[in-house]
């Protein structure tokens, strides 16, 4: 009965972990034009669309890190949200009416925040 049992817990085992197949959850960083700290905040409420498990931008080094699951949601999806908030990213510009909406802070091709 014991080895019945044994097998068994192997067997569920090994199929949990052929069902990871590493295509679960994705990290990929973009780079994403902002200034301040209100531009941090709203990058990431934009990047974080459904299916994205974390979303981080960095102010200092203008990097969004976002971990997402791929089956939800992908990189077009997160980075036109982000666009549509008014911020440009290496793959998507924002439009100018989006990025007109920004505060004068935040209008980071200005460089006039001191933030």
């Amino acid at each position: 009965m014991k080895q019945i049992i044994i097998i068994l817990s192997i067997l569920f085992s090994a199929i949990g972990v052929m069902a990871q197949d590493g295509k679960d959850i994705v990290t990929k960083t973009y780079k994403v034009d902002g200034n301040c700290g209100m531009c941090k905040k709203r990058i990431e409420e934009a990047a974080f669309v459904k299916g994205v498990k974390k979303a981080e931008w960095d102010k200092e080094t203008h990097v969004l890190t976002v971990i997402y699951k791929p089956s939800k949601t992908n990189e077009e999806a997160i980075l036109k949200s982000v666009a549509k908030a008014g911020h440009s990213s290496e793959k998507m510009e924002a439009a100018e009416a989006d990025y007109k909406k920004l505060p004068e802070c935040c209008q980071y091709k200005t460089n006039t925040c001191n933030d």
